[in-house]
């Protein structure tokens, strides 16, 4: 049995599911946010040994944890449902009890064959971490500086014409009257940065990273040993359309198409993983007007579905086989 770990809103897990049902390999499917609404649940332990089940109660289907076989922890969220509503604070008290279980859970699985990982995700996610690995391997990487300090800022900038500046964990904000603001990367010329007053610094943590001359970029999708990459036509984008951050050409036209790797790449990314206890990454590159890669970071459990239809790559095919040959199907 597979289990999959995830949300309402997901749509990942639907080709791989209906990949599975295809082939006859048992799959549940678990919500998190309807942790308390959708599913009765039990774990136990007792003379006999530790064990536990959970019954969606919407579908009748149901699981046995010695059952399980292979997880795939697909962005699951936190408990956010409730069958009958109290007090707020008895609401948040039982939600939060509800998460608990929920890690306390994904914590015990943890030993059986996993794309993603309750363990590994959340480490491997560290930006420090990643450029220090793939700089260990022999990767190029931007300089980079965080600092809440405008001076060590300023001084980061002085070598570059322009910088990035990213985003550390919020994608966006709310500003109100249902406005969001979105987090893309900002291209910034290094000597406005001068002119900044300190407190734009010292209220936050600045992500900044020298600016790379772009001929295009890879979005490149590793299952295991399977790589999948990505070329990004982003530089025939305007500044603001995809050009700085590719992530803005969504709506304008922007390119996709299948890439052929080199094997010295193909191999930084599958020794990446494996250094970081990991089954599944996407890996983000540049390649330079002079053909050189340089590593940008790797999402551990990030999205690929708009890949697969975009460029016909069988992700979803890679992420079903390998759960099922960890599942002796």
């Amino acid at each position: 049995m597979i289990l999959i770990v995830t949300n309402k809103q997901d749509v990942h897990p639907t080709p791989v599911i209906e990949y599975l049902n295809e082939r006859g390999c048992p799959v549940f499917r678990l919500n998190t946010e309807a942790l308390l609404t959708d599913y009765q649940f039990h774990w136990w332990a007792n003379g006999n040994g530790t064990d536990f089940y959970i019954k969606n109660v919407k579908n009748g289907l149901e699981v046995y944890g010695h059952d399980i076989t292979a997880v795939w922890e697909r962005r699951p969220i936190l408990p956010s449902e409730l069958l009958l509503l109290n007090r707020e604070e008895i609401n948040r008290h039982n939600l939060k009890e509800a998460a608990g279980f929920l890690s306390f859970l994904l914590h015990d699985v943890s030993d059986r064959f996993s794309m993603g990982h309750h363990l590994y995700d959340r480490s491997a996610s560290s930006k420090m971490r990643q450029l220090r690995l793939a700089k260990a391997l022999g990767m190029e990487v931007p300089a980079t500086c965080f600092s809440n300090r405008k001076e060590d800022v300023v001084t980061f900038s002085h070598p570059f014409e322009c910088i990035m500046l990213k985003s550390i964990e919020s994608d966006n904000v709310w500003l109100g009257d249902e406005k969001e603001y979105v987090f893309f990367g900002q291209k910034v010329q290094s000597d406005s940065l001068e002119g900044q007053p300190q407190e734009a610094f010292s209220q936050t943590v600045s992500f900044v990273q020298e600016y790379v001359e772009k001929q295009y970029e890879l979005r490149v999708t590793v299952v295991c040993d399977k790589v999948f990459a990505c070329k990004i036509d982003s530089q025939r984008m305007e500044e603001d359309k995809g050009k700085v951050d590719w992530r803005q050409g969504y709506e304008y036209g922007l390119r996709y198409e299948p890439y052929e790797l080199p094997d010295a790449v193909k191999a930084f990314c599958i020794k990446f993983l494996q250094d970081m206890h990991l089954n599944f990454g996407c890996f983000d590159f540049i390649v330079t007007p002079q053909d050189q890669f340089v590593f940008l970071e790797c999402n551990p459990n990030g999205q690929w579905l708009w890949i697969e239809q975009e460029t016909g790559m069988p992700i979803s095919q890679a992420i079903a086989e390998y759960l099922m040959k960890h599942s002796n199907i």
